[in-house]
């Protein structure tokens, strides 16, 4: 398996039902200023300005004056100081340590599968041969790398979804891709792969990637949400 080059990117999908849910549950928990700063966490600071004011929110935080200006615009409330208190993991429906989601995730991370091969065992996947396969299997070449915040250490410990079966990583993260043991399933190309978020297995995979990478959870959605091609779902 090699390296794509950087135009293989994931999309984070945003669900349109999920942010008005989740703003929702966040302002009525209680609280005056949401956190958007950051791009509001990689969701888009404009639609999570929208739906978190239109939830009755009362001002957000956003990074900068031009931020604030722009959201001034739309007729939205911004500031650049003071200490968010609406809870961003209802917003943004982030799991907790232990895994536990109260709001749906906004953001679903997917890749797509460019490629399958099969393995022979003691076969080596990805740079440094971290990984030999123990028996025949397959192995799928699928989107998404450490450029689009699927972090190194994620390789041979973290899973994604790809039609209702979680499948592992296995060798070293390349940057724009990343490998899966297919193990009996058969996946064609073109098919997506979840690394988190939805409504399947993985939805709150962010709590285990923040036990594997020692990042937080807001600082994995937010580089995820940055970095891949940001799109849109009901």
């Amino acid at each position: 398996m090699c390296e794509t080059t950087s135009s293989s990117r994931p999309r984070a999908m945003i669900s349109r039902s999920a942010l008005a849910s989740g703003a929702s549950a966040a302002v009525a928990a209680g609280g005056h200023l949401a956190d958007l700063r950051r791009d509001a966490w990689g969701h888009g600071v404009l639609a999570v300005a929208h739906a978190v004011t239109a939830a009755g929110a009362g001002a957000v935080l956003v990074d900068s004056e031009e931020e604030a200006e722009t959201l001034a615009l739309e007729g939205i409330e911004a500031t650049t100081d003071g200490t968010a208190d609406i809870d961003a993991r209802l917003l943004y429906g982030l799991p907790d340590a232990e895994g536990a989601l109260r709001t749906r995730p906004v953001m679903r991370l997917i890749g797509r599968v460019l490629s399958t091969k099969p393995l022979k065992a003691g076969d080596a996947v990805s740079y440094g041969y971290t990984y030999r396969a123990t028996d025949a299997t397959t192995a799928a070449l699928i989107t998404g790398g450490y450029a689009q915040g699927v972090v190194r250490a994620l390789g041979n410990a973290a899973h994604v979804e790809i039609g209702g079966a979680v499948l592992p990583i296995v060798g070293r993260v390349a940057m724009d891709v990343c490998v899966v043991d297919l193990g009996v399933h058969e996946v064609s190309v073109g098919a997506e792969a979840t690394y988190f978020g939805g409504t399947g297995a993985v939805a709150p995979a962010l709590a285990r990637w923040s036990a594997i990478t020692g990042l937080s959870v807001s600082e994995l959605i937010t580089v995820a949400g940055t970095h891949a091609d940001r799109g849109w779902e009901a």
